[in-house]
């Protein structure tokens, strides 16, 4: 049990490590071959933060931990909206772009609903007799979602500055086989910690009586965003709060499209641990991060909402706690 903590602990590390590593090796590296800044961030970056969620959802589907994997996704975007969101706006109240509001945050919403209508085949098919599964097809259909939004990114893109930030005189200035150590050590430290973590995470599982669902709804969903909540509560702390509520949504779509559809493709997932409650939390949050950013016609999430999506996260854990 010390040894599966243990590794555990030390899979989190791996994962985050090499997420930092290898996004920063193929940020720069990117930039050096004439890439926009603003496309390394609205992919390269991108891609790191939801890495851990990928490899770990990745590697529980292959190892037949399926609970894991569709309960890190799912487990994963409550957090980011609940905890990442909440704890955000009880640092500085969030104001929300119009463009936000109006596209990427209904379109988290239909990808929280499209996930549930794919996943709960025995709520949607009006049977009891078959399986909820994430199928190759739907998994398929899920990436087609995903190369849409990466086409609508790209298309904004390309009005948009380059981010003033991001030029080369701020650049760190890497040799270039550093940045090929960076990439290659990055990924192999995803790979190394994904195994870890999802081998623990079933160990841990069993010892405690505990079910594959509700570990990765909740240690393991909390783990694999510590990124996405570093990156929030940073930018929340400069004094740009709107740059967290990019980084929620995007990762939600992207967990969704992206993750889920890359697993189903390669493996088709078996939903058993992960409840129809799950998905209706999921789902609920995202309709509330929408609610309270058009309330009153301000666009901004201030600290008593803030503490009220930490509030549901709160009483959603502990009624998990409560069904163990």
């Amino acid at each position: 049990m010390i040894l599966d903590i243990l590794l555990f602990i030390v899979g989190i590390i791996l994962i985050i490590v090499g997420a930092n590593y290898l996004t920063e090796g193929a940020s720069v590296l990117a930039r050096r071959f004439g890439v926009s800044p603003l496309v390394v961030g609205l992919t390269i970056v991108a891609f790191g933060t939801s890495s851990p969620e990928l490899i770990v959802s990745l590697m529980s589907a292959l190892k037949g931990n399926s609970d894991i994997a569709m309960g890190n996704v799912v487990g994963s975007n409550i957090f980011n909206v609940l905890i990442i969101g909440g704890i955000t706006a009880l640092v500085t109240p969030i104001t929300i772009t119009r463009s936000t509001i109006r596209r990427e945050i209904p379109l988290m919403i239909l990808a929280c609903l499209v996930l549930s209508v794919m996943a709960l085949d025995r709520i949607f098919a009006g049977t009891g007799e078959i399986e909820n599964v994430l199928s190759r097809s739907e998994g398929i259909v899920l990436l087609g979602f995903f190369l849409i939004f990466l086409t609508y990114t790209f298309a904004i893109a390309k009005g948009e500055p380059d981010d003033p930030h991001a030029t080369p005189d701020t650049e760190r200035r890497y040799p270039l086989w550093l940045l090929i150590i960076f990439i290659i050590g990055g990924l192999a430290g995803l790979i190394v910690g994904g195994d870890f973590f999802v081998n623990s995470a079933s160990s841990i599982a069993r010892t405690l009586g505990m079910s594959e669902g509700f570990i990765g709804l909740t240690i393991v969903a909390a783990g694999t965003s510590l990124p996405e909540l570093a990156t929030s509560v940073a930018a929340a702390l400069k004094k740009e709060p709107e740059i967290a509520v990019g980084n929620i949504v995007g990762s939600n779509i992207f967990n969704i499209f992206f993750i889920l559809g890359t697993t189903a493709t390669v493996t088709p997932i078996r939903i058993g641990g992960v409840s129809t409650l799950d998905f209706l939390v999921m789902t609920f949050s995202a309709i509330l991060l929408y609610v309270f950013a058009v309330l009153f016609g301000q666009r901004v999430i201030k600290r008593a909402e803030g503490a009220v999506l930490v509030l549901c996260f709160v009483l959603y854990t502990a009624y998990l706690i409560s069904q163990l």
